[in-house]
């Protein structure tokens, strides 16, 4: 009997040893599930923090407090809607840019580097374009289509979430962007 004494603690150390590791290894699978989660997109709320490269070589970053408020467009070359809007967003940002930052952001995973291209010289579009080539910003903001825009005051907050409007209401959330 009291030879299987060492026996049984070695085997009871090795239970204890395999639970305390399969607990370990469980709360570091949460942990990373929660930091891998999308961040909630809640009006009033800030928004989520990223960075992309725009077409032009910059790096851009979204999120925290900025010097003006901020539209977010998402868009793709093969979109229609967004092809209607784009005259729309390039009068609204020459009207407003000293007052407003406009990032034009391409869901490049489902576009072709050429057609975008041609897109942003075919619209004349000055305000900056950014590549969101691995849908990573697109997936943080739950994107469902495009074209989704979404209007951000200068502490970072979402205000609003818009889609194609009519030049004159484009104009008019713009401004009252500006105000807030």
């Amino acid at each position: 009997m009291k030879r299987n004494v060492p026996a049984v603690c070695i085997a009871l150390c090795l239970v204890i040893l395999a639970a305390y590791q399969m607990m370990m290894t469980k709360k570091e699978a949460e942990a990373s599930s929660a930091a891998m989660a999308p961040q909630e997109i809640k009006y009033n709320k800030p928004v989520p923090s990223f960075t992309l490269q725009g077409l032009d070589g910059t790096t851009y970053q979204v999120g925290g407090l900025r010097n003006k408020p901020l539209m977010i467009n998402f868009w793709a070359s093969w979109c229609g809607p967004c092809k209607e809007e784009a005259s729309d967003l390039r009068r609204v940002y020459e009207k407003y840019k000293d007052r407003f930052d406009l990032y034009a952001v391409n869901v490049t995973r489902e576009d072709r580097m050429v057609d975008v291209k041609n897109f942003v010289k075919q619209h004349d579009f000055t305000f900056p374009v950014l590549l969101d080539t691995e849908g990573k910003a697109a997936e943080m903001y739950r994107l469902l289509f495009v074209p989704t825009s979404f209007l951000i005051d200068r502490q970072g907050t979402l205000r609003e979430v818009i889609h194609v409007l009519p030049p004159d209401q484009l104009e008019q959330r713009i401004q009252s962007l500006i105000q807030s």
